[in-house]
């Protein structure tokens, strides 16, 4: 019997040249790519040349019936998600509905927002004397009973916040940072439209709700938002001494 596989393939932020070659060459040569609604640019879709379905609005059910039919009849497809597989793409429950079809899985990864939107602030997520650990989250809503933000926010590391930009007001009273630590919203990292508004936990709420941003925008939170204002960071070692040859 033929191994049945769907490519679980990683669109990027939105740039679609962010997209991996791999995941490129499969859009290519897919005879359907099934993707992430809006959150995908449709400028990626343009690699696809097969048949392309919106499963905006479907049921995983749904989802994973279009995959097996497809399959079934020697068929290529990919599930396109937005950014990386990994973070939000709700993967694991999809994979171990298709488990029950016989379905292989392969995954391929993409460049998430969040590092889109460190390269369009232009700075580190980790940096020496600023902050060495990068805590990535979201808040509570349909899907999460409770978060666990306020008690993240004690670590005083860069914190990531992920599908919170209609919640920005009530994150912002929540953590525990300092008032005027910087907090930079990035919308749309990596698109056409990408617009940056930075401020501080004390104020970033007022400025995005002026910019009237409501969705698709990440929070950054912490010293690296700006590195050189914010204080002093720390040389890297690597490049900050002679180095022994490589053996």
């Amino acid at each position: 019997m033929t191994e049945r596989k769907v490519y679980f393939v990683g669109a990027g932020p939105g740039n679609a040249k962010f997209i991996t070659v791999m995941g490129k060459e499969l859009l290519e040569g897919a005879d359907l790519v099934i993707y992430a609604g809006s959150l995908v640019n449709p400028e990626v879709l343009d690699y696809c040349k097969g048949e392309k379905i919106d499963s905006y609005g479907l049921t995983l059910d749904e989802t994973n019936k279009l995959i097996v039919d497809n399959l079934e009849e020697g068929k290529k497809v990919v599930r396109l998600h937005s950014g990386d597989p990994s973070l939000y793409g709700s993967i694991v429950e999809q994979i171990e509905e298709l488990k029950k079809f016989d379905v292989v899985v392969e995954i391929v990864p993409g460049v998430s927002s969040v590092f889109a939107t460190a390269a369009a602030l232009q700075t580190q997520l980790t940096l020496n004397d600023v902050s060495e650990t990068l805590i990535i989250t979201r808040p509570a809503g349909k899907t999460l009973e409770k978060d666990q933000i306020k008690e993240l926010s004690r670590h005083n590391a860069t914190m990531a916040v992920f599908l919170g930009t209609q919640k920005i007001e009530q994150i912002m009273e929540k953590v525990e940072y300092a008032p005027d630590t910087p907090v930079a919203v990035v919308f749309h990292a990596s698109w056409p439209d990408q617009k940056i508004i930075k401020g501080t936990v004390s104020d970033i709420a007022g400025k995005v709700k002026e910019a009237g941003i409501k969705r698709s925008a990440m929070i950054l939170i912490g010293g690296v938002v700006e590195p050189v204002e914010y204080g002093n960071f720390g040389r890297s070692y690597l490049y900050g001494v002679a180095q022994e040859p490589l053996s």
